[in-house]
């Protein structure tokens, strides 16, 4: 008798799923994996269009600039002739125009050397003359970096849609020779109360985000004698789908 129970009860949770899906009418689409689900269309996915795009490449002399306290230590800052070669394994660069000139040569990187005075919480500076937009929405930035295998921290400073500021960490410098560091953008909270805004509906006239600079956060232990560091093909990865994919009749919002 207990074996009859136990059988038809297999059974019924088998045939429970099609029993349901007859139940409503709608049989489920196979989905393959990695795809999104065909049955939740406009629930779990949005209409994007994702590209890689240059932010600078650290060509323009007198762009950037080096900045410490004055009794922390001297810093020097300039560009030198060179590139990582990791980057020939990279895709194709989409090197559409975001204030700077997407033909100029990719020949320098930009160094700066830090001379500390004595131990401590020391920062640097690597700001940019002037703001730097990247167009659309922004979810990922990249940057290589020599970080001569120091415990410093680097963090990129930006600054949002309502110009809030913001250091976004890109990892610690403790390796040797060019690495590729990046972040993610966090986005804004559901309810608008917190995060990095990047898009309001209400001002339509531009939207993204901008890069002010870069902050090095040293290590107390190891903030003495010399430091250097090199910076080369500041990227992002962001969304173009409002830019690229307006309607040719549309109305611009820009009088």
């Amino acid at each position: 008798m207990k074996k009859a129970i136990f059988a038809f009860i297999a059974i019924a949770a088998l045939l429970a799923p099609q029993v349901f899906a007859q139940a409503t009418g709608a049989a489920a689409t196979p989905v393959s994996v990695g795809a999104p689900d065909p049955n939740r269309i406009g629930v779990d996915t949005a209409q994007q269009k994702l590209k890689e795009v240059s932010i600078d490449k650290f060509e323009a002399s007198g762009f950037w600039s080096a900045y410490m306290a004055s009794d922390d230590g001297y810093i020097q800052g300039r560009l030198f002739e060179g590139s990582p070669a990791g980057k020939a394994n990279e895709p194709p660069l989409d090197e559409r125009y975001v204030g700077i000139d997407p033909k100029t040569a990719d020949k320098y990187v930009f160094g700066v050397r830090a001379d500390f005075f004595r131990r401590g919480f020391n920062e640097v500076y690597i700001m940019a003359e002037r703001p730097v937009p990247i167009e659309g929405v922004t979810k990922t930035i990249s940057l290589w970096v020599v970080g001569r295998n120091y415990n410093h921290k680097l963090k990129v400073i930006i600054l949002d849609f309502f110009n809030n500021r913001f250091e976004l960490p890109l990892g610690t410098l403790n390796f040797q020779g060019w690495k590729k560091l990046s972040v993610a953008i966090p986005p804004q909270s559901a309810d608008g109360s917190s995060g990095i805004v990047q898009r309001n509906f209400h001002y339509n006239s531009h939207m993204g985000i901008k890069i002010l600079g870069f902050k090095i956060e040293c290590d107390p232990m190891e903030a003495f004698g010399s430091y250097y560091i090199y910076l080369d093909d500041l990227r992002a990865v962001t969304d173009l789908f409002a830019e690229d994919d307006r309607d040719s009749d549309d109305m611009p919002d820009t009088w």
